[in-house]
């Protein structure tokens, strides 16, 4: 411990229970971390604290969800302490640490170091291909596409719930394919281990499989005094099993997080994990941050009443001292189009009032849900960022280039050949099987102990039609110039030399050559910070940038601008003004995730985390009516029922309001409404022109 009077300043300025987080000495800790409640700073100081202690920088693991927030957790801890100590922990995601050890140990249970990780569309696509070669797309009953079946495979594994389970629960329309959906994971699996290639979720199981070997287990183990586990709500049922089984003798854990913001049960993640944890770790210390240090208390109150209908929890009452007049408004609007059109009044409002469009967001339950107030904020000149699109490595120039690479690193990748050579001219699908087999990419087309196929290509083993010839020289050449792991040129030389053998080709497979250019500009400068190409590849898989130049669009020429989001992708941010939309029964809960007691319990807890992102104000908008159009002639709509999130005995926690309107309802002669409305415009169109 610190000699009296010498306590650091910043262990001083916190609250009670963080301080008992942050100095827990040896053991289990579950640290129940409120919204808004300095998780993160809590977290920190734990880790800066323990390396005061004098544990060896190298002997903490610290798991987060995203490097960038392990990255951010570690500067603050050298912020804090003024070392750069923890530099030299090690932290990540699970899946980077994962392949981390694996490269280290791997060896011991039968995985080849050289091993390459593919990203999630990849392996879509490998499913995708062994489907096809099955024949399993050509039956006369619908089959489930690539991006199902992948999703299953991954549920199943990160579950560790069997198939059947996963297709009753989740796909029940996949139920009656269960037998063509086994034998495609049969031959995705057995494409991998010829491939050398590793899925994310092999990552974890190798993990497993390796702490399952006493010995090896022990290593491992051996290596850490502490483990920190970040949003341990949002682990599953895999990940907790890995902690556990590290942890079997050397039990000193922490786990931080909110069971009230679990909400991705689609990628797997179980409360169970963090509600169970005291059972799982017996002699868990439990400290709950209760303090908010973001919302005011009228929105902590509504909040609370949310959270509080839950059917299980850890129980907690987030409390600030925050005080303020103005509670949460539930506003009653007639339709959507009346809802975008309040929505848009009260923003303009805010602003008005001082609130830059930055400091307010628009949150949602599903991306469509905004698509009428997207045209209005238009027609209004109200510029917004809408959260979500694909990331940077998703973009198809970019893992053109990356395909390259990984053939460089890893010849018998099959996918990454076939994405390569059909870039050429003349070489489609069939023509690209047949190079892959004269080169022998599978590794049951050739004899044990025969030449990569990389050295067979080379050797020009292969050949092409005459109207790929010149850039199939092309790619001759620039294999070579990047060939080879001892002499092998920077991963960033390399980028460029591709680059030089794709610029052509992109001119006549892509728009927008330029935009994506410069995507690859960028990844030759993510590159410059590496040395090695295997560890640039297997990074930039499991941790990519997140957005691409020929998908963002023009600049703004705003420098303000709206937040629009989904609540999932607004997770842990924050804003002075929310505003939530649709706060109906069948879009919040949304009416596919209300077949159940724990779905209904999940999707209250999303509503919960929308809720928490306010800081000052917090506005609900709610639709009575929903049209809907299904032959695009009749007029048909339905009523809306008020979210069952707020029954009447927490209604009296907000403000109820009317949407506005310009003209007061009893001053309008039944049926003039269009007549005025469209006066009004044509005026508008007069003094505006």
């Amino acid at each position: 411990m610190f000699v009296t009077g010498t306590e650091p300043a910043w262990l001083a300025e916190l609250n009670p229970e963080q301080r008992r987080a942050a100095t827990y000495g040896e053991g289990p800790l579950l640290v129940v971390a409120g919204a808004g409640s300095g998780k993160t700073r809590t977290l920190a100081c734990r880790v800066a604290y323990l390396l005061e202690q004098g544990v060896p920088p190298e002997r903490l693991l610290l798991l987060t969800f995203t490097r960038r927030a392990a990255r951010e957790l570690l500067v603050r801890a050298e912020q804090l302490t003024g070392k750069n100590a923890p530099g030299r922990v090690w932290g990540g995601t699970f899946h980077s640490v994962g392949n981390r050890l694996l490269r280290m140990h791997g060896r011991l249970v039968g995985l080849p170091e050289t091993f390459t990780v593919m990203d999630q569309g990849d392996a879509a696509d490998l499913i995708d291909l062994v489907r096809l070669e099955l024949g399993l797309g050509k039956q006369p009953r619908r089959f489930p596409r690539k991006d199902t079946l992948a999703a299953i495979y991954s549920r199943m594994v990160n579950a560790g719930t069997g198939l059947q389970g996963i297709l009753e629960k989740q796909f029940p329309w996949c139920a009656d394919e269960a037998e063509g959906i086994r034998s495609i994971f049969a031959g995705y699996v057995a494409r991998k281990r010829e491939q050398d290639v590793l899925d994310y979720d092999d990552l974890l199981l190798f993990w497993k499989a390796m702490l399952s070997v006493p010995s090896v287990r022990g290593r491992i183990g051996d290596l850490f005094d502490h483990v920190l586990v970040d949003e341990y709500q949002d682990t599953n049922a895999l990940q907790a099993d890995i902690l556990l089984s590290m942890r079997k003798d050397r039990n000193s854990i922490t786990v931080v997080g909110d069971d009230a913001q679990s909400i991705y049960s689609f990628r797997a993640a179980t409360i169970a994990n963090i509600l169970d944890f005291p059972t799982q770790h017996p002699g868990t210390e439990i400290i709950t941050l209760e303090r908010n240090y973001r919302s005011t208390r009228p929105i902590l109150e509504s909040s609370n009443a949310v959270i509080a209908q839950a059917t299980r929890r850890h129980s907690k009452e987030l409390w600030s001292e925050r005080e303020s007049a103005q509670k949460p408004t539930l506003t009653t609007c007639l339709d959507e189009s009346h809802q975008s059109h309040e929505v848009c009044r009260r923003i303009l409002e805010h602003r008005e009032l001082g609130t830059p469009l930055k400091e307010q967001a628009v949150l949602f339950r599903a991306g469509h849900h905004s698509t009428m107030l997207e045209f209005e904020l238009t027609r209004r000149n109200i510029p917004f960022v809408k959260y979500g699109g694909l990331r940077f490595v998703e973009a198809a120039h970019v893992k053109d280039v990356v395909a390259f690479l990984r053939i460089l690193e890893n010849p018998h990748d099959e996918l990454a050949w076939f994405r390569v050579l059909q870039l050429m001219r003349g070489v489609g699908p069939a023509a690209a099987r047949r190079i892959m087999d004269t080169i022998g990419v599978r590794r049951t087309s050739g004899p044990d102990g025969a030449p990569s196929p990389l050295v067979n290509l080379l050797s020009g083993e292969a050949e092409v039609a005459p109207v790929a010839a010149s850039e199939y020289g092309g790619l001759l050449d620039a294999l070579r110039d990047c060939e080879g792991a001892a002499t092998a040129p920077a991963p960033a030389v390399q980028i460029d030399r591709i680059r030089r053998w794709v610029e052509p080709l992109f001119v006549r497979k892509y728009d927008g050559v330029a935009a994506r250019l410069r995507d690859l500009e960028q990844l030759a400068q993510i590159a410059g910070g590496y040395g090695e190409r295997g560890r640039f590849v297997t990074d930039l898989t499991l941790d990519p940038p997140n957005s691409s130049g020929d998908l963002a669009g023009p600049p703004l020429l705003d420098e303000d601008y709206l937040v629009l989001s989904t609540i999932h992708s607004a997770k842990g941010g924050e804003w002075d003004v929310v505003h939530v939309l649709h706060v109906a029964d069948g879009m919040i809960p949304s009416d596919m995730s209300t077949g159940d007691a724990d779905d209904v319990d999940e999707e209250r807890r999303l509503f919960y985390v929308a809720l928490t992102r306010a800081r000052d104000d917090l506005h609900l908008y709610f639709p009575l009516r929903y049209y809907h159009r299904p032959m695009g002639l009749d007029d048909a709509h339905s009523y809306a029922q008020l979210t069952r999130f707020l029954p009447s005995d927490i209604k009296h926690l907000f403000e109820e309001r009317a949407a506005h309107s310009e003209v007061p309802e009893d001053a309008v002669v039944p049926g003039s409404g269009d007549a005025i409305g469209a006066v009004s415009r044509m005026l508008e169109e007069l003094w505006s022109t």
